[in-house]
């Protein structure tokens, strides 16, 4: 397993904050990150926060949770599959952390974990679904203490002893490790993300993906039920009293309510990622997007620090004219010609949201971004703003151009057709279960992937399921009308060779393919060269680059691909620019390049890096400024 290098300044984090605690004294926060560190922060001037000491995972870091018991223990969860426990002195500036133990034997990412009240057994939740209990003094596997059938993603331990824990299968559980057969369970329609238990251990608060927060006795009746937001309710957290509990929801907002569900306070800012919040001494911290925390004051959602700088991840990619647009984690879009001669083409850096740009889309006269904040932008080739939709509901993780629409595809797995030139709604489709993560043009229609594990063909109506992966679907695309690939958490991408019915009413799958990636997901997929003959580009979050040549003749056997080159992080995204090259984005700013040659195999033709266009552009702002 390769090691994340993204090379964090000193001031924060080189990626997208993902979790955030504080140390129960509320003297310091512990911040983790997509760019696989966790940072220690004193927060004891709550208005200047500043960083301490870097702790550091293989693999982007998903929780971090300090010790009830012992106060100075932390663990942190990572996507590299284990579970570090860490002794953080009083003053890590001046001492540094020590690595007590790390528990390995986990078989997926992990989500979350959660102290139980001795301060020695740690439980540990994970993409697999399975709710694992651990002996942190020794290292011990000390069991399986509840599975999900989907992502298992939150846990919480009460006081008492009691664990919870939620998934994407909709299903609450909670149960007593120490007496076995005593798990209540509780199914929800919607997936749900997030839970707490209340300090006193008498009320459980579960997120739910439609917007509703469920407030649980512990035998999981409902004692109240708090619409948040119209889009899902990720995270919770309780005041220290329990007379409020805060909410961070998929709007990029922070809610807070009373104990008895009337809204106090909505916090708006569109750098949040509130995924994650923590309250102690009358603050809240909340994830970010840009490089730290945002603190935020309980009683008057007064805003109390900020991140001090923008991350340009990029997310997104489109053509439009004769440049490449890439679409960032900042809310920028940077342009530049991946042709011009010479090493530093000329760049333009596009302001087009405070929130991350999710999306791209370009039809040759106006390119269009979907964003984290739900909206839809549509922008000359200048950048200018032409036209924006009120927010959809939900994040806009895919968009594409058909015939007289704009279709975008939503977290909550809505596909709505836009006027291409107001952005005003035209059409609904036939949603999917799940998120809507990729669409591209085919045929008359459009091909979608979403995280239900499907791949689909059609137009916003009448659509066919192709075929079903065995976990999520990141990424899909198409070529020459005939073939369909899409990459998978499955490890695996599926390419199918397409004909459509005499009739020209419905497609259907003449020959496919399943070739197998590295073990880990594979984000993103391209299709290059001839229908007859494709040659699949396919990225993953092992940071390689994969080939694979199709031959529709022949069905010996599950077929590996070829390593092309790596990042130093995942592989993000791909956009075609012709059929026979391809633009590849890495979470670590580099941009590739890459080229089909006469026979067939694929080489990097040009490299860029995000960070030095970037500033190459705005040093080209300063000069004409001075």
């Amino acid at each position: 397993m390769r090691t994340i290098d993204l090379r964090p300044g000193p001031a924060g984090h080189a990626a997208p904050v993902t979790d955030v605690a504080f140390r129960p004294d509320g003297s310091q926060l512990a911040t983790c990150s997509y760019d696989g560190t966790v940072l220690l922060w004193d927060v004891s001037r709550p208005t200047r926060p500043k960083p301490l000491t870097r702790l550091h995972h293989r693999r982007l870091v998903n929780a971090v949770q300090w010790n009830p018991v012992r106060t100075d223990l932390l663990a942190t969860a990572s996507a590299d599959k284990t579970v570090a426990v860490w002794r953080i002195p009083e003053h890590p500036d001046t001492r540094r952390p020590t690595l007590l133990t790390v528990l390995a034997r986990h078989t997926d990412d992990i989500n979350a974990v959660a102290w139980m009240p001795d301060g020695h057994r740690l439980i540990c939740v994970s993409e697999d679904g399975r709710a694992t209990l651990w002996d942190t003094r020794t290292g011990a596997f000390a069991g399986e203490v509840g599975s999900h059938a989907a992502h298992c993603m939150m846990v919480s331990v009460s006081r008492d002893g009691l664990v919870a824990t939620v998934g994407e299968d909709g299903m609450v559980a909670v149960c007593d490790p120490d007496r076995p057969g005593s798990t209540v369970e509780r199914h929800c329609a919607a997936s749900v993300e997030g839970c707490a238990w209340s300090h006193s251990g008498t009320t459980l608060a579960i997120t739910r993906d439609d917007g509703v927060v469920e407030l649980l006795t512990p035998r999981l009746a409902v004692r109240r039920t708090v619409t948040v937001a119209q889009t899902a309710a990720r995270a919770v957290a309780w005041a220290e009293d329990d007379a409020s509990f805060v909410v961070g929801a998929y709007d990029g907002c922070l809610h807070v309510f009373d104990a008895d569900g009337r809204r106090l306070h909505r916090v708006h800012d569109a750098r949040m990622w509130p995924r994650s919040v923590a309250v102690a001494r009358g603050r809240v911290a909340v994830g970010s997007f840009w490089n730290g925390p945002h603190l935020v004051d309980l009683a008057t959602a007064t805003p109390l620090a900020e991140p001090s700088a923008p991350n340009h991840g990029p997310n997104a990619m489109a053509v439009l004219g004769g440049e490449l647009l890439v679409g960032c984690d900042s809310g920028t879009v940077i342009a530049f010609d991946p042709d011009a001669d010479g090493a530093a083409p000329s760049v333009r850096l596009l302001p087009v949201s405070d929130s991350p740009v999710l999306s791209l889309a370009a039809d040759g006269e106006a390119f269009y971004t979907g964003t984290y904040a739900g909206h839809v932008h549509r922008c000359n080739a200048d950048g200018e703003l032409i036209a924006v939709t009120e927010s959809l509901g939900a994040p806009v993780p895919s968009l594409c151009r058909v015939a007289d629409l704009l279709v975008a595809g939503t977290y909550n797995g809505a596909l709505i057709g836009l006027d291409p030139s107001s952005l005003a709604e035209a059409d609904r489709g036939e949603p999917h279960a799940g998120s809507v993560k990729s669409l591209v043009p085919f045929g008359d229609g459009f091909a979608s992937a979403a995280t239900d594990r499907t791949t689909a063909v059609g137009g916003l109506h009448g659509r066919a399921t192709l075929w079903e992966h065995g976990n999520l679907v990141n990424s899909v695309a198409t070529l020459g009308g005939r073939v369909v690939a899409s990459a998978s958490r499955d490890h695996t991408v599926k390419v199918g060779l397409l004909e459509r019915s005499p009739a020209g009413e419905a497609w259907k799958v003449v020959r496919r393919r399943t070739l197998l990636g590295p073990d880990e997901s594979v984000k993103c997929v391209a299709l290059l060269g001839d229908p007859d003959s494709p040659v699949v580009l396919a990225g993953s979050y092992d940071f390689g680059l994969h080939r694979w040549k199709v031959d529709w003749d022949d069905d010996n056997g599950l077929r590996s691909g070829r390593l092309v080159d790596e990042f130093r992080q995942g592989v993000s995204c791909m956009s075609r620019l012709d059929e026979r090259r391809v633009a590849v984005a890495g979470w670590d700013g580099q941009i590739l390049i890459v080229g089909l040659d006469a026979d067939g195999e694929v080489h990097v033709r040009r490299r860029f890096d995000l960070d030095t266009l970037a500033r190459q552009a705005r040093q080209s702002l300063w000069a004409v400024a001075s």
